[in-house]
């Protein structure tokens, strides 16, 4: 969803698009080719011309981490995805000829734990990795990514809050009810949500890639959280469903349905964007009023 998006923009900006898939040739997005390069993450192997052609790399690979129940071989193949990608990406550019002066690599805000009952203050990125699948994995990807910045590339890493988009995700997931009149509230509903706007995040990947003066890590989240309670709401309201009738859905119904996962459907965790906009970078969806109302 967001590289779909995030070929769009740079396309618009003039940047000449390549992908990296399973299998080599060409596709097609808004009537501008795109050469489709092949790697095989199980055999550690890339084309080298993906790497040759290359002056920045935007990395964006990883299996869904909320697309499937957490069993033992999924959540295998989640750290997987992450850590043998970014392990072939730096083995490429340590191994074959290239030009590339940036990378740009996705990492998550599952990188940190629930918000601190005794404290309000929100999580920064100088801040330790949570004990615990998301946080151990969050950890292990950005530090298997981070030799890139040790081979002379600029390295930045965006650890993306839950993105809302019109065309999948979370925000698609949040309407169905709705449009049958109900609004359901997870837990309490006072849990803290850091999100972001899937075009305030491909405009952030643009900028990191185009900002020289941005390097480690970043929150890739909107500057003003919400409640669960409250992003319900104003989904609601966006969509004409003022009058819909909230249903709790309490803790131990999504455990039993989600498992593990229900973890994090249920923490609270605000994340702060204070080093991300002091970088110059500019919102333009900073509210989930805003948000919403475009979506």
């Amino acid at each position: 969803m967001v590289g779909q998006y995030l070929t769009r923009l740079l396309l618009q900006k003039g940047y000449r698009v390549h992908w990296l898939s399973r299998k080599a040739g060409e596709s097609v997005i808004d009537g501008y080719k795109i050469q489709v390069f092949a790697w095989n993450l199980t055999e550690q192997t890339i084309d080298e011309k993906a790497i040759s052609s290359a002056d920045h790399i935007i990395h964006l690979a990883g299996a869904g981490v909320a697309e499937q129940r957490w069993t033992k071989a999924r959540k295998q193949e989640i750290l997987d995805s992450r850590i043998k990608s970014s392990t072939l990406i730096v083995k490429a550019l340590k191994e074959m000829p290239n030009q590339v002066q940036t990378v740009v690599s996705a990492s998550a805000i599952g990188w940190y734990g629930p918000d601190r009952s005794d404290s309000k203050t929100p999580f920064t990125e100088d801040m330790p990795a949570y004990p615990g699948f998301l946080g151990d994995t969050c950890k292990a990807w950005e530090e298997s990514i981070a030799p890139v910045a040790t081979l002379g590339k600029r390295l930045v890493r965006l650890r993306i809050g839950i993105v809302l988009s019109g065309t999948g995700g979370a925000a698609r997931e949040f309407k169905k009810p709705l449009m049958a009149g109900i609004m359901p509230i997870f837990g309490s509903g006072k849990q803290m949500v850091s999100w972001v706007h899937i075009e305030d995040l491909c405009n952030l990947f643009l900028y990191a890639l185009e900002n020289k003066g941005m390097e480690t890590v970043y929150n890739a989240v909107a500057p003003h959280p919400v409640s669960n309670k409250n992003f319900m709401r104003s989904l609601a309201k966006s969509m004409g469903r003022s009058w819909a009738i909230p249903i709790p859905v309490p803790a131990f119904v999504l455990k039993i349905l989600l498992g593990e996962m229900s973890i994090e459907i249920l923490k609270s965790a605000t994340v702060s964007s204070h080093k991300t906009t002091a970088t110059g970078f500019q919102f333009k969806y900073p509210t989930i009023e805003q948000a919403v109302d475009h979506l």
